[in-house]
């Protein structure tokens, strides 16, 4: 059998070409997942569902330290990194224009950098 009937070559890039993806997508998975039951906990000990046990659930101190504040971001920027990741992987799998690919992951990171930016700006004026 002829080796270039066997399709496209391709360049590799270096050993492990994804690996640190594959890691930051787990490692993400986890905190969420962590931090979701943090959250229901939260929710079955807060007792009457109001405004002020709401804000306690992410405004409570340990030693002085805004340690609900602190989780509710370690949280959300491992959602937006791991968004990052899965999203930016769809446009780089499926649009095949260099350009409109670019212009995707542009509008991209737009968006989770101006979510990033709402979210601390409601969390963090508590």
């Amino acid at each position: 059998m002829n080796q270039q009937s066997l399709g496209h070559k391709r360049l590799v890039v270096g050993a492990h070409y994804g690996t640190f993806d594959f890691i930051v997508q787990r490692v993400t998975a986890v905190i969420m997942a962590v931090y979701t039951v943090v959250l229901l906990l939260g929710f079955l000990f807060m007792g009457e569902v109001n405004y002020e046990n709401w804000r306690n659930l992410f405004a409570f101190t340990c030693l002085g330290l805004p340690v609900g504040q602190m989780l509710a971001t370690v949280a959300f920027l491992s959602v937006a990194w791991h968004a990052w990741v899965g999203v930016r992987d769809i446009w780089m799998d499926y649009v095949r224009g260099a350009g409109l690919r670019l212009l995707l992951q542009v509008l991209t990171v737009l968006w989770l950098a101006g979510t990033i930016a709402f979210f601390a700006k409601i969390l963090w004026s508590l």
